[in-house]
């Protein structure tokens, strides 16, 4: 099969934004031209300001405001960034408050929007489309299946999981996921599960594909950009080991041997859980900024108490008081903030803070490299540690 041509579906953008460096115009010359594209740029590169400067230039090529998606807490964090490059973008939560300019909103309120008042829409931190329940998803995709201009951001693709290329393509308009899949893939039916692989002689063609609607860097470079200040020094981890006691729960046998399933990881993480706290809180008590990660509402609930100067930020509270939290962290309102990966793992930037605490082991290697990531960033002037 020959390489699929992808339609360019945009405009020749005005003059870019004076801030933009080397390797944000190469990435905005190519988003703007091809007019639906996604944008997978590793954390610190300045997805932020690439997408501000998207939905600027489409709010002045169509005359509609544009609408940039964001994760919980980031939409505050955006609005700071287009004041630092006098990009005009508002905060919204109801329908009735777009105006023209930048609309930028929580993905939790969209059910709120008319879509087709937008001349554009951006995803921030877009590997979203994968979380979501497929009713979400769907939503989505049928909510701005006409919207001009899009573009999709994120730090994580996977690259082996094709099925998230597949959802970005079907957002973007460029491919349905099905098709993609009967073109390029295979259903393997040696494994149980229904994996798809990539055809031997196909693969060379597939990522031409993907190239053509997408752009993806690690570092400056890639894109003909300057890398100082962006290759930062490792992050120095320290593993700390809490014992647990192994005569307990050993269902006759000499010693518990836990099974590597959920529900088993769940019980040993609850047995170990008082001493893995105790620990974490006495690593977390000094005089300069830390984030406390953790995985349940008990370990949240016990780090809290323990830590000075501590605050909780939790599933149960509002979106605005989540915010406020998340904001007033890089604010410097509070010195240690305690909260799980999946609530604020993804999108915030907290370069102040080069201390990460990890209380608990995570199943989730994604949620684990965004959470190391909101500190170990562009701008981190510090080592980062992590415990």
């Amino acid at each position: 099969s020959r390489a699929v041509p992808v339609v360019a579906r945009g405009f020749h953008p005005q003059p870019i934004n004076a801030s933009a460096k080397a390797h944000q115009i190469t990435a905005l010359d190519f988003s703007l031209n091809i007019g639906q594209s996604a944008a997978f740029f590793d954390t610190g590169l300045g997805k932020s300001f690439i997408e501000l400067e998207f939905a600027r230039q489409c709010h002045e090529e169509t005359g509609m405001p544009s609408l940039i998606l964001t994760p919980l807490a980031v939409a505050g964090q955006m609005i700071r960034e287009a004041n630092k490059f006098n990009i005009d973008a508002r905060q919204i939560k109801e329908a009735d408050e777009v105006g023209s300019g930048v609309m930028v909103m929580n993905y939790d309120r969209l059910s709120r929007l008319d879509p087709s008042k937008f001349g554009a829409v951006v995803l921030d931190e877009s590997s979203i489309l994968k979380s979501f329940a497929g009713k979400t998803r769907m939503m989505l995709m049928e909510a701005f299946s006409a919207t001009p201009y899009k573009l999709a951001a994120t730090a994580t693709p996977s690259p082996n999981d094709h099925m998230e290329l597949g959802n970005h393509a079907e957002f973007l308009g460029v491919m349905r996921q099905q098709e993609m899949l009967s073109k390029w893939f295979i259903n393997d039916t040696s494994t149980a599960s229904q994996d798809w692989r990539l055809k031997g002689h196909a693969v060379e063609d597939f990522w031409q594909w993907v190239a053509s609607w997408s752009r993806c860097a690690t570092l400056p470079s890639d894109l003909g950009g300057d890398d100082a200040g962006y290759v930062l020094p490792d992050v120095v981890r320290t593993l700390h080991k809490v014992e647990a006691d192994r005569s307990t729960g050993t269902d006759g046998n000499l010693f518990r041997i836990p099974e590597l399933s959920a529900t088993s990881f769940h019980a040993e993480k609850r047995l170990t859980m008082q001493d893995r706290v105790a620990m974490a809180a006495d690593l977390a008590t000094h005089g300069k900024p830390v984030t406390v990660w953790c995985e349940s509402n008990e370990e949240s609930a016990a780090l809290a108490k323990m830590i000075p100067d501590a605050r909780e930020v939790r599933g149960d509270m509002t979106p605005d008081q989540k915010e406020a939290l998340l904001l007033g962290f890089v604010d410097g309102d509070f010195r240690a903030i305690v909260t799980k990966p999946k609530l604020a793992g993804f999108g915030v930037n907290w370069q102040h803070c080069a201390h990460a605490v990890f209380a608990s082991i995570s199943y989730s290697y994604e949620q684990h490299y965004q959470a190391v990531r909101r500190s170990h960033r562009f701008g981190q002037k510090e080592q980062v540690r992590n415990d």
